[in-house]
């Protein structure tokens, strides 16, 4: 690895880290000499980089900063491209929209090489017959802003339903979409088939737990779900 290459990773790897993160530990991940790590952050720091700590408490890049001019890996091309094409295919049409912006951006600021590489990509998505009929983007407004909502829904045996629930998760399948929620009447988490709500209404007030939280707690009461986990058992 060249030393502009070990830069650029260790960027990366600070920019993955939302806390401080040791220098030991920087070093072993990185392959190097703490020595050496302390030179690249010095490096770093004088070239503009808003590295914060000192060696023995931990360094954390401060939030805001950006990387210079992209550069990827092949591999990092095709997994742009790729996921791109199945959030365009697939997505509904504010999503679809941001996959296709997010994608001119990336090209933008490609060098010319990699520019041609993304443009010639040959990796396709497949058409199919399940893309979303429904618009998302307000339950996706909902789980950033951690706002309850309330959802009128229409289980697998026709049974109608109200509901308000905290949504912090929406799972992507290969034919449908599932809310992931606390429910409050059923005080718990519930699932709801984004294709069987009626009706939904962002509400003003927020819920009281965190999303970080919820998600927490969520993932330590069964598995992270797969096509066949989603029954209706609401």
């Amino acid at each position: 690895m060249s030393r502009s290459e070990r830069l650029l990773a260790l960027l990366q790897l600070l920019r993955g880290h939302r806390y401080a993160i040791t220098g030991t530990e920087l070093a072993r991940q990185l392959g190097i000499s703490l020595r050496t790590l302390y030179r690249d952050v010095a490096t770093l720091q004088s070239q503009g980089a808003h590295i914060d700590g000192e060696p023995g408490v931990g360094y954390r890049l401060s939030p805001g900063f950006t990387l210079p001019p992209l550069m990827f890996s092949e591999e990092e091309i095709d997994a742009l491209v790729l996921g791109s094409r199945w959030v365009v295919a697939h997505g509904d049409s504010a999503l679809s929209a941001g996959a296709r912006s997010a994608l001119a951006k990336i090209e933008a600021m490609l060098p010319a090489g990699h520019r041609q590489q993304l443009q010639a990509n040959a990796l396709l998505i497949g058409t199919s017959s399940h893309g979303s009929s429904t618009d998302e983007a307000p339950l996706r407004g909902a789980i950033r802003q951690q706002r309850k909502v309330t959802l009128n829904y229409c289980n697998l045996k026709e049974e109608l339903s109200e509901r308000t629930v905290w949504p912090f998760a929406l799972g992507y399948f290969e034919q449908v979409r599932v809310l992931v929620t606390w429910c409050e009447l059923r005080q718990g988490f519930r699932h709801f088939r984004v294709d069987r709500i009626t009706r939904m209404q962002p509400e003003e007030s927020r819920y009281p737990k965190s999303r970080e939280s919820l998600l927490k707690a969520w993932r330590t009461t069964q598995q992270i779900p797969q096509p066949r986990f989603i029954a209706d058992r609401n």
